[in-house]
């Protein structure tokens, strides 16, 4: 059983006396504090709140701005893709433009070649039309011998001039490649500098992006610090605020002296919670670690039962998956029970610290506990 302020447990039954109660338990405690408690760190709250919001503004603005940024990379990337396909057709043009030189060269040697053999044979043939009929038919053995003569004259200058002009049109033809290449070539080169330019242009577009993405991430980074100076500054107002931390037999966790060296329930807290019940050392433990813990105590909602609907109502965030520093509710019974999470074990069960487990009001610890049909309330 774990209650926050519940009038049930009073002895008295006079009706009339159970309807005084209630005004007498708050000017008990108005004569006691002085004034309803409310916990001064709240003050935090709203900077940090601020800074919060301002963060999540933040964090939209540069989630935009990785938006924009991997556009900008896409559009690179999609550009230097182009790049390298047009690259590549650039190399194989040079490559054919290499090989069209080596084939224009080859030409040009081989027409030299056989336009000198064509000049030897020019000037064998002059040498030897200079030679009359009769006197080369008397050189000649026959008739045969010298009609073979005439027709070898004439079958190899025939092949030669063939050849000349086989060569001579491979020779244009080549030419004809060359220029095409070369053209093709400017063409992509043309080409290859206006994709240059808008890789360029994406390029400064990206970098102007991620640049301002960073002054966000920045701005964030630095609200953040401030937030643990605040939260550091708020653990310390709380800790003026609440006391020391008792040193009785029912005393730990640094449950404060005021509220743990006293009878059970014979005070509330600065939520509003009976002292040394679950619900009181769970609500100092949140408030002690900076986060907010709301009054739940004098709405009379403060049984631990009722934790995580009030939480859930809130805004809070209530689940099965604890995390240190959650408070964890256990349902069962009349009233439930509320514990802190002090840490998260490897195989799920978690460590947790408690106080009027055995309804004692005393402090106690569990290690390895089962998270079964538990809920945590992360704060």
């Amino acid at each position: 059983m774990c209650i926050g302020y519940n009038l049930t447990k009073m002895k008295y039954k006079s009706p009339v006396l159970i309807k005084l109660l209630p005004l007498a338990l708050i000017a008990v405690v108005l004569i006691s504090f002085g004034q309803p408690i409310v916990v001064q760190a709240d003050a935090f709250d709203d900077q940090i709140n601020a800074l919060r919001a301002a963060n999540n503004d933040k964090q939209a603005t540069a989630n935009q701005l990785q938006l924009q940024a991997d556009s900008y990379q896409g559009a690179v990337n999609a550009l230097q893709g182009q790049m390298n396909v047009l690259q590549g057709s650039i190399d194989a043009n040079r490559a054919k433009q290499a090989e069209v030189q080596t084939n224009i060269t080859a030409a040009e040697s081989e027409l030299a070649r056989q336009k000198k053999v064509l000049g030897e044979n020019i000037r064998q043939m002059y040498l030897e039309g200079r030679i009359s009929t009769i006197e080369m038919l008397a050189s000649s053995k026959n008739l045969s011998d010298f009609i073979d003569k005439q027709q070898y004259r004439t079958s190899v200058q025939g092949k030669i001039q063939q050849t000349l002009a086989k060569i001579t049109d491979l020779k244009h033809q080549l030419n004809a490649q060359k220029e095409e290449v070369e053209k093709l070539l400017k063409d992509q080169g043309t080409m290859q500098s206006a994709l240059a330019g808008q890789r360029s242009q994406q390029n400064t577009l990206l970098s102007f992006t991620q640049g301002q993405k960073e002054q966000y991430t920045s701005a964030i980074k630095a609200n953040n610090a401030q937030i643990s100076t605040l939260r550091a500054q708020q653990i310390a107002a709380n800790a003026r605020f609440i006391g020391g931390a008792g040193s009785g037999p029912a005393c730990g966790g640094g449950y404060p002296a005021k509220w743990c060296e006293i009878e059970k329930d014979a005070a509330t807290d600065s939520w509003g919670m009976l002292n040394r019940e679950c619900v009181s050392y769970t609500a100092f433990r949140v408030a002690a670690s900076g986060r907010h813990m709301p009054g739940w105590g004098f709405a009379m909602r403060g049984d631990a039962n009722m934790w995580d609907d009030n939480a859930r109502r809130e805004g809070i965030p209530v689940d099965s998956s604890p995390r240190a520093g959650d408070v964890a509710i256990s349902n069962a019974g009349a009233y439930g029970h509320a514990m802190y999470v002090e840490s998260v074990n490897g195989d799920g069960t978690i460590n947790i610290s408690q106080y009027n487990a055995a309804l004692d009001g005393r402090y106690s610890t569990r290690s390895n506990l089962s998270v079964g049909n538990l809920v945590f309330i992360h704060f």
